[in-house]
């Protein structure tokens, strides 16, 4: 048993084409956003190549209209399962761009609702962190950031003392636009909730974006973009000893 999926997103950004195609199609662009690290080999025919948390997934590029659409998608594996995604970008007025995105692909196994349930709001969070990288930061490269915790046995206990250290009341519902605070040793960032969900939560500071997944079957997954100079403070293993605290 299994299931074929499609689902889409859509938003308007301050931003031009340009940059929206720099931010989707250049592997430190796709850095400033996704997750880990990317490289991209342009043109039709292409391949993104994508590495992180020890998964290396490549897609072969199917289309590549500078500007105007992007797509990619995985080898089928043997069990059936692929992924394929579309950028389709169309220019507005006053330099800004409408960007639709559609994911699809199959995912097998009896097990694929709660798979489904996972990639769909760790997509949402993807997205929503496009969209606030082409709003707040587009020109800028980021340095990714991708740190693993420790197993979660009990997720409501976790996201609670992860809501207590970022200052937020541990057991009260997180909304967009609430104020937070993200200390790393002795340096300290104001941010401000950019987005929530059940499995993801996303921060916004002057000069990072710094979000907290729910790992599929594991731990809590640290997925930040830096985009200050700040002498190599935010280093993946200083985040998993971070998330380590936090959680422990």
């Amino acid at each position: 048993m299994g299931h074929r999926f499609e689902s889409g997103d859509e938003v308007t950004v301050d931003a031009t084409p340009e940059e929206v195609w720099e931010a989707i199609a250049t592997g430190p662009g796709i850095d400033s956003w996704f997750m880990g690290r990317t490289e991209v080999e342009a043109g039709e025919g292409g391949t993104v190549r994508m590495a992180f948390g020890g998964y290396t997934p490549e897609y072969a590029v199917t289309s590549w209209e500078p500007r105007r659409r992007l797509s990619y998608t995985s080898q089928t594996a043997p069990d059936g399962r692929f992924v394929a995604y579309e950028f389709l970008i169309e220019a507005r007025e006053h330099a800004s761009s409408t960007l639709r995105i559609v994911t699809s692909g199959f995912l097998p196994g009896d097990d694929w609702e709660d798979e489904f349930d996972a990639m769909t709001k760790g997509n949402a969070m993807f997205f929503r962190t496009l969209a606030e990288y082409l709003t707040h930061f587009a020109g800028s490269t980021a340095t990714p950031v991708t740190a693993f915790g420790p197993l979660v046995p009990d997720w409501d206990a976790a996201w609670a003392a992860l809501h207590a250290e970022l200052g937020l009341p541990p057991r009260a519902p997180v909304t967009t636009g609430d104020g937070v605070r993200v200390r790393l040793g002795d340096a300290e960032r104001a941010g401000t909730v950019y987005f929530v969900n059940a499995d993801t939560l996303g921060v916004r500071t002057d000069d990072a974006l710094f979000r907290f997944l729910k790992g599929f079957r594991g731990p809590m997954i640290a997925s930040h973009h830096v985009f200050a100079d700040d002498g190599g403070r935010h280093t993946d293993a200083a985040w998993q000893a971070w998330l380590t605290r936090v959680l422990s």
